[in-house]
């Protein structure tokens, strides 16, 4: 393990340390073009909570690649103007294990995580959407949805649908009407008189 700091070992992909040992995040492209992406944290050797766990990295989605396709280069374009900005390298999202510093993923997990509940036309507002987000929001956004359903299986829970619903119309999200018992409706009809507030 080298003992230089971080600034002298420099940066990869996108943005990510070059150090080992360094929290940063990765895409996981397959080689075929219809495997799912995965993206994952891994946490190096800041995982304190794991400090015995030998695979120190964890799956936080798995989104169709169609999907992917849909909001990959829009991603790829707002990070790498950034890094550009900050003389930091920039990415592309090749074949294989692509590295993201540690905030960029999780912008990258906000959007895939709304994106995976989408429709492919729907992904085109979803990507404006979190582009119009400041990355302050983006980095809130990901530690709520982590806090509560940010592992890779916990798709169908709270936050992630929010996600959806937040940053699309949110019609892909189906919800059970409710039924309204027939004596309120026939109240409902008989109370045509006049209300004030007492």
């Amino acid at each position: 393990m080298s003992s230089k700091p971080q600034n002298e070992l420099g940066t990869e992909d996108f943005g990510a340390p070059a150090g080992f040992w360094q929290h940063y995040f990765y895409v996981e492209t397959p080689p075929g073009n219809k495997e799912p992406v995965l993206i994952y944290e891994d946490y190096g050797l800041d995982n304190e909570e794991l400090p015995e766990k030998q695979d120190t990295s964890e799956c936080r989605c798995i989104l169709a690649r169609e999907l992917w396709t849909k909001i990959r280069d829009e991603a790829k374009h707002d990070f790498n103007t950034r890094l550009k900005e900050n003389k930091q390298s920039t990415g592309q999202w090749n074949k294989g294990k692509v590295k993201l510093e540690k905030f960029l993923g999780k912008e990258l997990c906000v959007l895939a995580w709304a994106a995976e509940h989408a429709v492919p036309d729907e992904c085109f507002v979803i990507v404006q959407k979190w582009l119009s987000l400041r990355p302050e929001e983006r980095w809130w956004l990901y530690s709520k949805t982590a806090a509560e359903a940010g592992k890779a299986e916990d798709r169908n829970r709270g936050w992630r649908k929010a996600l959806y619903c937040a940053l699309s119309d949110g019609e892909n999200i189906k919800m059970p009407l409710k039924k309204i018992p027939k004596s309120k409706r026939i109240k409902a009809k008989e109370d045509t008189g006049q209300r004030t507030l007492f």
